[in-house]
């Protein structure tokens, strides 16, 4: 049984917990090694505090739950049947009558609830394992770290794809074609998600997509992309110019990396998520762009995009070895460009070290 789920047992018995009920699937693969979106069908992890877990899973799913490396009991069912039904008879078979659930709140739908609450009328759902996983997966493991470089290693040769691709005429949806269609190439089949292609004026929508603009020379173009890596995800974003893009422009870049360096540079053991962030926001505010910068400097990252910790203005969690995070100032001026330029980071015991190494230096692109 792997550790995490050692881990979660033991919090189930030091908190008097009877059942924790998963159905998260990025929850489900972080404790079992096995992915899946159920869509509307019924995908748990059940977990007791001292008996063995077991998977309830759709029929179609158990010869991958299997093959994924989940040696303990699979129990899997047909569309035609009554899934719910046959779940609380597993779950009551080894814990007759459970009174003390943990669920995760933030991702327990209201019909589920209600579900749950039928088939087990007793029932009490005083734990919250949403708040227990964000802090279960603030620190990483050596075997995470290195499928998390693995995977920023996909988001490095992502980048030389996307460079490559840059041509008049074409959109950004074209590129973004290409980039995807060069990882599933190479055997990346899931990128960690929509990838990002923006240009010109685009770039200044922070949280846009690539549309059927075509790429025009002597604008910025801004990338932000990853892969995933035995459930492990990439985040990176950089900014190119293609052609000479005008001094308002370049001004902005400058300001940008200046502060993505030295958020860089600063992020270290010790130092609390509050503080990174006013480092790069400091750079940024002087020269000017401080309202153009309308979002946190970075968050967390793992087996999914966004974990803990934020890191952002009024949090004083005080960063430590082990933790994960992006560091991604932006400066986004409408109507005119918008640049981003982001690496994800472990923290080591007197700094940090990058998953990505695509260079930073702005790169030019006729």
């Amino acid at each position: 049984m792997k550790t995490q789920l050692l881990d979660l047992q033991k919090y189930l018995s030091d908190n008097n917990y009877d059942i924790a009920y998963i159905s998260d699937p990025t929850d489900i693969n972080y404790f079992t090694g096995f992915y899946s979106d159920p869509v509307e069908r019924i995908l748990a992890l059940i977990v007791f505090p001292d008996k063995d877990p077991f998977i309830f899973a759709p029929a179609l799913e158990v010869n991958s739950v299997k093959k994924a490396g989940w040696d303990l009991d699979v129990f899997g069912y047909l569309d035609n049947e009554d899934g719910w039904g046959m779940l609380a008879d597993h779950i009551k078979q080894v814990e007759n009558n459970p009174i003390k659930w943990a669920t995760e709140k933030d991702n327990l739908t209201v019909q589920k609830f209600e579900i749950v609450k039928k088939h087990f009328p007793n029932a009490e759902f005083p734990g919250n394992l949403s708040r227990y996983m964000e802090n279960a997966r603030l620190i990483k493991t050596p075997e995470e770290i290195e499928n998390l470089k693995a995977a920023g290693k996909e988001a490095d040769y992502a980048f030389s794809v996307a460079f490559d691709a840059i041509k008049e005429g074409r959109t950004e949806q074209d590129v973004v074609a290409e980039i995807e269609y060069a990882m599933m190439k190479k055997g990346v089949m899931h990128m960690s998600f929509d990838t990002i292609v923006q240009a010109g004026a685009n770039a200044a929508n922070p949280h846009g997509g690539p549309e059927k603009n075509l790429l025009k020379k002597n604008e910025l173009i801004l990338f932000d992309l990853g892969t995933v890596h035995n459930g492990y995800i990439s985040d990176a974003s950089r900014t190119v110019a293609f052609g000479k893009p005008n001094d308002k422009a370049l001004d902005i870049y400058k300001v940008d990396l200046e502060a993505q360096y030295a958020a860089m540079d600063a992020a270290k053991p010790g130092i609390t998520a509050a503080e990174l962030d006013k480092v790069a926001r400091d750079i940024i505010d002087k020269a000017g762009y401080g309202e153009y910068f309308i979002h946190r400097l970075g968050h967390g990252m793992g087996t999914s995009e966004h974990e803990f910790p934020s890191i952002m203005e009024g949090n004083d969690m005080v960063l430590k070895p082990g933790m994960c995070f992006s560091i991604e100032p932006g400066i986004y001026i409408p109507n005119e460009a918008g640049v981003r330029i982001e690496d994800c980071v472990y923290l080591t015991e007197d700094g940090n070290e990058p998953f990505t190494h695509t260079s930073k230096e702005l790169k030019y692109i006729d």
